[in-house]
C-alpha cells in the first residue's frame, strides 16, 4: 500500500494518457471500421472499469493517508493529555502538602509555650502502621531523646535514639509504653497505651469503676506525666467495659486522634524549652 501512496500521480497520469489516446483514435470517425467497432465493444467495458479502479485506488489511498494523519494526530493528543495529567497531579501533590502544614501549624500553635521543630518522616519499620519511625531532624538541630512527638490531631510519640541528623520515634500505638492520661471532661484518670490485640487503636486502663467516662470522650495528657506536657490530645473514647479480672476498674478503647497510617510530617516538642 506505501508503494501505491507514493505512486498515485504516476498512476492516475497513465490513466489518462490512456483515455487521451482511445480519445484521438476515434476522433472524425463518422463510420468506424468492423475492427474499431469491435475494439470500442471490447475496450469501452475495460476503461470504465479501469476509470472507476482509479477512482476506487484514488479514494482508498487518500482514505490511507488520512489514517496516518489521523493516528499522528491522536499519538499527539495522548501526548498533551499526559502532560496535562502529570501537571494536575503535580497541583493535588502540592496541595495536599499544603494541607498538612497547615495542619502542623495548627497542632503548633495549641501548645505554642512550647518550642517547635517541624521534621519529615524519611523511614518506617515495615507494615502498615507508624509504630516506629525515622526523622530527618538530630542532635545537630537540638533533638534530644524524651522529647514529645506530635502531628495534626495530637500525639504521636516520643524520641526513642538520637543521632547528629536523624532520631528514631516510638509511637504511642506499638505498646511498649503507657502515658498517663485522662478524660478532658471529668478528669478521671488512667493509662493509655497501643491495644496489641487491635491494631492501631488505644486502651485505657485503671479507670475507677465510678468514673463517668462515656463514648466520644477526648482523652488527653495528665499533668502528671514527667514527659508529656498536660492536656495534649490522645484520641477519643470508642467503648467502655469493666475488666474481666477484679471488676473495681474500667476499660476503654481509644481511636487515636492521629492518623497513625498517613504520616509524612511532625512536630517535636520540648516542655522544658520556649
Amino acid at each position: 500500500m506505501n508503494f501505491l501512496i507514493k505512486n498515485k500521480k504516476l498512476f492516475i497520469g497513465f490513466f489518462i494518457i490512456l483515455c487521451i489516446f482511445l480519445g484521438l483514435f476515434s476522433f472524425n470517425r463518422i463510420n468506424p471500421t468492423l475492427f474499431e467497432r469491435t475494439f470500442g465493444f471490447i475496450i469501452t467495458p475495460i476503461q470504465n472499469g479501469l476509470t472507476s479502479s482509479s477512482k476506487w485506488i484514488g479514494q482508498k489511498i487518500d482514505a490511507f493517508s488520512n489514517i496516518n494523519e489521523l493516528k499522528k494526530e491522536n499519538e499527539e493528543l495522548k501526548l498533551e493529555l499526559e502532560l496535562k495529567n502529570q501537571e494536575i497531579n503535580r497541583l493535588k501533590q502540592l496541595e495536599r502538602e499544603n494541607e498538612k502544614l497547615s495542619e502542623l501549624l495548627d497542632a503548633s500553635s495549641r501548645y505554642g509555650q512550647y518550642s517547635t521543630i517541624t521534621s519529615n518522616i524519611i523511614a518506617r519499620d515495615p507494615g502498615n502502621w507508624y509504630e516506629t519511625f525515622t526523622i530527618d531532624k538530630g542532635s545537630n538541630d537540638g533533638i534530644e531523646k524524651n522529647m514529645v512527638v506530635l502531628a495534626a490531631g495530637g500525639l504521636v510519640g516520643k524520641v526513642e535514639e538520637v543521632g547528629p541528623n536523624y532520631a528514631k520515634v516510638s509511637s504511642i500505638i506499638n505498646g511498649t509504653y503507657s502515658v498517663t492520661s485522662k478524660t478532658l471532661r471529668t478528669d478521671d484518670e488512667g493509662f493509655v497505651k497501643g491495644d496489641i490485640s487491635n491494631k492501631g487503636m488505644l486502651k485505657m486502663d485503671y479507670i475507677d469503676k465510678d468514673a463517668e467516662i462515656k463514648e466520644g470522650d477526648e482523652i488527653v495528657t495528665s499533668h502528671l506525666s514527667d514527659i508529656y506536657p498536660a492536656g495534649i490530645t490522645i484520641g477519643y473514647v470508642t467503648e467502655i467495659h469493666l475488666d474481666n479480672n477484679n471488676k473495681l476498674s474500667k476499660t476503654a478503647t481509644i481511636k487515636p486522634a492521629v492518623d497513625f497510617k498517613h504520616l509524612e510530617k511532625v512536630l517535636i516538642i520540648d516542655k522544658g524549652n520556649k
